[in-house]
């Protein structure tokens, strides 16, 4: 059992994939399919007991396939352990068939009745908790009937919510409702993570994450590609190691930040500082006349220019190690003969806010950059509408980190991360790294992340990054996990209504070290 984000595997998997290793376990590996159900009962109920030590009476809502045959197997367990049980069988069990069935009926047999579905609780009865054994991972058409009828009522109930495996009603890969889904306070998956918990709706929906294994062996998986890789804070451990007591500033990195046109100073101010927090040597902000004095005020450490043309970027572009562009840049002649000057540059960037929408309007490729946008910037880069890119994010950075030859970041909940060639430890990504393969995901960050600023620091936080690692799909990957810890840990600290970009600013220090 892995309890907890930073416990939970890095892998994550399709539907698809997870039920082939079910099968390989049974057919292959001679564990009975009714064995695994039960595992997955016990971990289940272990994991109610944990969360809700002193719940008394739950409330197992069961459909049909073996996700009722999980619930069934966590009424009878639940009611050996001494607690109260309201068992509704939505699918009728007359219905189940193979292990399902075989639950139905030890539950039967330890005399737990399974009554039908109702609109309401027979008798009064008030769960402290409610189980979601309903639908499973098979979900592929819209909830409908009594199902949609018993997931309105599961969310109607005013208890906790524990759903096993996916909430009923969420599509286990893309994460996307279907016409209506359970709210779970905790979701229990189990074998493989499925992507669907990470895409669409489902940081709405699936509540904290619980995932056991059921004791499947490991090498089951050995020979799968996952679909998504989780960020855990280990990445940090790898990319950030203690410095050598010999380092210096220039073994640190030059970061060069142009924007900040007029009237906005404050997101290449926010970025500047972020490059700084994380650990670049050198700093520069090239920036409009007009924003030096604001841009430097309070911040000595960073060197600030004011560009006036073109041609005055040469002497930072020929200091830099890489060049961060667009927060604050704006869009006006100014902002676009510097954009096109950095680009024509030999310098590894990283592009957001208004370089993002610059680019858009003339597209290109370059390989040896960074783009971080949110889902409107990524609709104009791809052409497409804000709807289409949500309806499938994985699918869209994807289709970024193609077309512009580039390191994607794909921002929101659940951050993704993609990249169109491989790591090989100095940028030029000649040569594959299983760091860096493949598409991440950041489960990590808060709703209090979402003001104006924190895409900034982001911004930042990656060149700072780049600059000490020299690997942009690295730093990347490394860049959005920091940035989402620090939100978290501003968080913590005094709620996430509230927040301001610039709380984010004293955690990075502190997730830039990790001990």
């Amino acid at each position: 059992m892995k309890s907890g984000r930073d416990n939970l595997p890095a892998a994550v998997y399709t539907a698809a994939q997870v039920r082939a290793f079910d099968r390989i376990a049974i057919e292959e590996r001679g564990i009975p399919g009714y064995e695994l159900m039960c595992r997955a009962g016990r971990a289940a109920l272990d994991v109610l007991e944990a969360r809700w030590p002193d719940a008394r009476k739950i409330a197992v809502l069961c459909g049909a396939g073996n996700n009722g045959g999980d619930g069934y197997v966590v009424a009878r367990l639940a009611r050996e352990a001494g607690l109260s049980v309201h068992l509704e069988a939505v699918v009728p069990p007359e219905r189940l068939r193979g292990d399902a069935e075989t639950a139905w009926l030890a539950c039967r047999d330890a005399g737990i009745a399974a009554g039908p579905f109702a609109s309401g609780w027979d008798g009064g009865f008030v769960p402290d908790v409610v189980v979601d054994a309903l639908l499973g991972t098979g979900l592929d058409r819209a909830v409908e009937g009594q199902l949609a009828a018993a997931v309105e009522k599961v969310n109607a109930s005013n208890a906790p919510v524990l759903a096993l495996d996916v909430p009923s009603g969420l599509h286990a890969d893309t994460g996307h409702v279907m016409s209506v889904a359970v709210r779970a306070n905790v979701t229990i998956t189990f074998v493989g993570l499925k992507q669907g918990l990470f895409l669409g709706e489902a940081p709405d929906y699936r509540g904290e994450l619980e995932f056991s294994d059921l004791a499947i062996p490991p090498d089951v998986a050995a020979s799968a590609a996952p679909a998504l890789e989780r960020l855990r804070p280990d990445v940090l451990q790898r990319a950030l190691p203690r410095r050598a007591r010999t380092s210096h500033k220039g073994a640190n990195g030059r970061v060069l930040l142009v924007g900040g046109g007029p009237g906005m100073p404050g997101a290449i101010r926010l970025a500047a500082e972020a490059a700084l927090r994380v650990g670049a040597g050198l700093v520069y902000v090239a920036t409009f006349k007009d924003s030096v004095v604001p841009v430097m005020a309070g911040r000595p450490e960073l060197m600030c220019r004011a560009v006036e043309t073109a041609s005055d970027l040469d002497p930072l572009l020929a200091l830099a190690d890489v060049v961060v562009i667009g927060p604050g840049l704006g869009r006006s002649g100014w902002a676009e003969r510097l954009f096109r000057r950095v680009l024509a540059s030999e310098r590894p960037l990283v592009v957001d806010a208004d370089g993002l929408n610059l680019l858009a309007e003339a597209p290109e490729r370059r390989g040896n950059w960074v783009l971080t946008p949110h889902p409107g910037e990524a609709g104009r880069l791809l052409g497409r509408s804000i709807a289409d890119v949500q309806a499938d994010r994985a699918a869209a950075v994807r289709e970024l980190a193609a077309r512009y030859d580039a390191a994607a970041v794909l921002k929101g909940a659940c951050t993704l991360v993609g990249t169109a060639r491989p790591a090989d430890g100095n940028g030029s990504g000649h040569a594959a790294s299983d760091r860096s393969a493949g598409l991440a995901v950041c489960d990590y960050g808060n709703p209090g992340m979402a003001t104006g600023g924190t895409g900034d620091v982001l911004s930042g936080v990656l060149g700072g990054l780049y600059a000490q690692l020299r690997d942009l799909p690295l730093a990347a990957r490394a860049g959005v996990l920091l940035h989402a810890l620090a939100g978290d840990d501003a968080a913590a600290a005094g709620g996430e209504r509230g927040m301001v970009a610039g709380d984010l600013l004293p955690a990075l220090r502190s997730r830039a070290n990790p001990r």
